[in-house]
């Protein structure tokens, strides 16, 4: 999946939980993108936010930390 597509999903998660106040849009975009997105979507976010994350919502690189991580195989 190429970045801009990942992009434009997270910001359409934020842009759902914009109406939310930001102690709830916070958790619920993390909570949505640890749920719902594999692991290799979360890492190719992770390495997009890593290099500036352009174009992503705000509210998207304020959730990033609270995103579970993927777990690198041993």
């Amino acid at each position: 999946m190429t970045p801009e597509k990942l992009v434009y999903m997270a910001n359409q998660i934020a842009t759902f939980f914009k109406s939310q106040p930001a102690e709830t849009a916070v958790p619920g975009i993390a909570g949505h993108i640890s749920d719902f997105w594999e692991p290799r979507m979360r890492t190719a976010l992770f390495d997009h936010i890593a290099k500036g994350g352009n174009g992503l919502d705000p509210l998207v690189i304020e959730a990033a930390p609270a995103i579970r991580k993927v777990k690198q195989p041993a």
